[in-house]
């Protein structure tokens, strides 16, 4: 009997080391989440933003509202079919001066959206633009091909932007001789230099000193000031988790370096415009 009693004693003094490398196990864990938040806030605190959008996105009634950026007077947005119908009236009366619309994609792709938000932005007084997105697999004279036949630039619009950003390639110097051969053959077209696009660390690492005629919209969030020089971009994509009441959802924000008579000199003049076809 004294044996058998002893055991459960001698048990429990053989599994008692493991409720303090239980807490150990624990205290690494918190420490190595606070030093991975701490490397990485901005990326954790952007997709905790993102998905809760998402969760709520069905309880959205559109009339949400960002405040506009500080330091700056001309506000803009850009737009794709990703943000469903919009209210260009209810829009043009929140201060939006400028708004770019996607139109194309790669060498076959039209946005669905992309007539509906042309004319509608015309009609709201918001002066337009209108951007092609870049698939640097693709060649440039097609996707050129593509732009150009979708887009009926007029007198009085903005000039034509391509987007470049993305970042799946084979090859960088291809991907750049593309990029040149669609800005060659838009501004031909048009009889406009066009605006290129991109997103801060794309810029830097594929296109930058390469394509310095062409003015700069640049992307580059949760920072207040965009890291390149000011004399580097016109426009800054500061925020693409915005709200604008007229729209039901995210929206990205940009505003114009400089004052709403710039933006106006830029539109296309009346000799450079080209008849709709």
């Amino acid at each position: 009997m004294t044996t058998l009693m002893r055991r459960p004693a001698t048990s429990a003094r053989r599994r008692a080391p493991a409720r303090p490398l239980l807490r150990w196990a624990l205290m690494l864990l918190v420490l190595g989440g606070l030093v991975f938040y701490g490397l990485y806030r901005r990326q954790v605190n952007r997709y905790a933003r993102r998905t809760w959008a998402t969760l709520i996105s069905g309880r959205l009634t559109g009339r949400e509202k960002t405040p506009l950026l500080d330091g700056y007077t001309v506000h803009g947005i850009d737009v794709s079919a990703y943000q469903g119908r919009i209210d260009w009236q209810e829009v043009a009366t929140h201060n939006v001066r400028f708004a770019f619309i996607k139109a194309s994609e790669g060498v076959t792709l039209r946005d669905a959206r992309f007539r509906r938000n042309w004319d509608a932005a015309r009609q709201a007084g918001v002066h337009r633009g209108a951007y092609h997105y870049f698939q640097p697999n693709y060649d440039g004279t097609q996707q050129a091909n593509l732009f150009t036949r979708t887009v009926p630039l007029q007198p009085g619009d903005l000039p034509p932007v391509l987007d470049v950003e993305h970042a799946e390639f084979h090859d960088v110097a291809y991907m750049r001789r593309n990029v040149a051969t669609w800005l060659r053959l838009v501004e031909r077209h048009y009889g406009v230099r066009p605006i290129l696009y991109s997103n801060y660390s794309f810029y830097k690492r594929y296109l930058a000193g390469h394509f310095d005629k062409y003015p700069l919209w640049l992307a580059h969030y949760e920072v207040s000031q965009p890291s390149l020089p000011r004399e580097k971009w016109i426009i800054w994509q500061h925020s693409d988790e915005a709200y604008i009441p007229g729209i039901r959802g995210t929206v990205d924000f940009n505003v114009f370096q400089g004052n709403f008579e710039t933006l106006l000199a830029m539109r296309i003049p009346a000799k450079a415009g080209k008849a709709p076809h």
